[in-house]
């Protein structure tokens, strides 16, 4: 039976998307709950230390917000901005889960392959139960790698040992599809459910089951 990964934010949660125009964002009232400005967020948390150092798993994600948040003007413990935005960033793409749980069904082997650091990743697992679902999570912080570098990929093929056919790999963004399949995987860019269900393996079980 093959191998079936997913991403997480673009796909299987509507939120951080590669494309802007289809972005959800948890965000959008930061400043007026918590009173910090989601674009100073952005550029001294997200494309500093979260970006360097959180999401590839060399500095926890309270570590990390407890040294940057009094600088923009958050006062509060950094535990409850963390539950905030896991809250806030949590718009399940339940179309997409229902077909999961039909693949599921026919016995398929379930992984989630991306890039998220350790809080977020449990959060996934075990509070949206993904874990109900999915064999296995490969997050970027239990790596040490972040997609689309090669060790990550490199990881996860070692993790999922010998394959009878190419791991088959639904993501959002067009750099880690190309990562993706430079590294031997079927990897497919995702837009909407029918990237999944149309997809010639997918829809041959989804048609047995049915």
């Amino acid at each position: 039976m093959r191998t079936v990964l997913f991403d997480v934010d673009g796909v299987l949660v509507h939120g951080y998307h590669a494309k802007p125009h289809k972005q959800l964002r948890w965000d959008e009232n930061l400043l007026a709950d918590l009173g910090v400005d989601p674009q100073r967020f952005k550029d001294e948390f997200i494309y500093d230390v979260f970006i360097k150092k959180v999401i590839v798993g060399q500095m926890s994600l309270l570590e990390a917000l407890d040294r940057t948040l009094p600088s923009l003007g958050f006062r509060g413990p950094s535990m409850a901005f963390a539950g905030y935005w896991l809250s806030h960033d949590s718009h399940v793409n339940e179309p997409l889960l229902d077909v999961v749980r039909k693949l599921k069904a026919t016995g398929v082997k379930l992984y989630l392959a991306t890039n998220q650091e350790h809080m977020r990743a449990q959060w996934l697992w075990q509070t949206l139960k993904f874990g109900e679902l999915f064999d296995d999570i490969f997050h970027s912080a239990r790596i040490g790698h972040a997609k689309p570098a090669k060790p990550y990929y490199e990881w996860v093929s070692n993790r999922l040992g010998p394959q009878d056919e190419p791991p088959l790999f639904f993501d959002d963004s067009e750099p880690v599809i190309k990562g993706a399949r430079e590294h031997g995987w079927e990897a497919v860019q995702f837009d909407e459910l029918e990237d999944v269900t149309n997809h010639p393996w997918i829809a041959e079980r989804l048609a047995a089951q049915a």
